[in-house]
């Protein structure tokens, strides 16, 4: 019969595996872009700018660890997040890290330093003026990604297309862009361009996974290259 130290000591060690499979740059990358929308391997090397073989590696350990969820489609390996707490695991790692590491702080503050920031402190706010047509949110990431999940009345510009696209945005509203996250920096680069066009544009750090946390109902998705918005439950 086992002790109360031994039962102890497997229960530690179970959320330990888990914090293992957390404990890797890569892996954390990976499930922030899982974050976003389930993804082929293929997709998840290319956005993590890692080999196909890497990348299998690191997702075979997290999915030991049960963060992640495989489905083969033909010759692909589609992965998604096992939870919605997976996320927000993530969000929570992620501000705690902001809140204790100065190296972490000062790296964040340079790179807010290089953009104009949304400084509004409730996201009410925001959707209430997106609502009333006083701002326009454009969601930079990907199209896929956007499908998947993305913030009420935001607008579907990849940051690929954008320059293609300044057209359809108003010249005369602020703008505001979100990509996939504090640490993402395609919204900063959608700003800098916008700017440099004369739109009055700025970088709102939050992402989804973000939102999520804070609350799930304010999350909306779409079905693929639609721009209609419905309330979901999970991604």
């Amino acid at each position: 019969m086992k002790t109360h130290r031994a039962i102890k000591d497997a229960l530690y060690e179970q959320v330990a595996s888990l914090a293992k499979a957390m404990a890797s740059p890569k892996r954390l990358e990976l499930v922030e872009l899982l974050c976003q929308a389930p993804k082929t391997v293929d997709a998840l090397a290319s956005d993590a700018s890692i080999s196909m073989k890497l990348a299998s590696a690191h997702l075979k350990q997290l999915k030991a660890a049960r963060l992640v969820a495989g489905e083969r489609q033909g010759k692909n390996v589609t992965y998604r997040l096992a939870s919605p707490n997976v996320s927000d695991l993530w969000v929570g790692l992620r501000a705690m890290a902001e809140d204790r590491l100065t190296e972490l702080q000062q790296a964040l503050r340079d790179l807010r330093s290089a953009t104009v920031e949304w400084t509004a402190n409730r996201r009410d706010e925001l959707i209430r003026k997106a609502r009333r047509g006083d701002i326009v949110i454009i969601d930079v990431r990907p199209a896929g990604e956007y499908d998947a999940s993305h913030l009420p009345y935001a607008r579907s510009m990849p940051l690929a297309e954008l320059k293609a696209r300044l057209a359809e945005l108003p010249a005369r509203k602020p703008i505001v862009a979100y990509c996939r996250g504090p640490f993402c920096l395609m919204a900063t680069d959608a700003v800098a361009l916008l700017r440099r066009r004369g739109f009055n544009a700025m970088h709102m750090r939050d992402g989804v996974a973000e939102w999520r946390a804070a609350d799930e109902r304010e999350l909306t998705s779409s079905p693929p290259r639609k721009l209609t918005t419905v309330t979901v439950q999970s991604t």
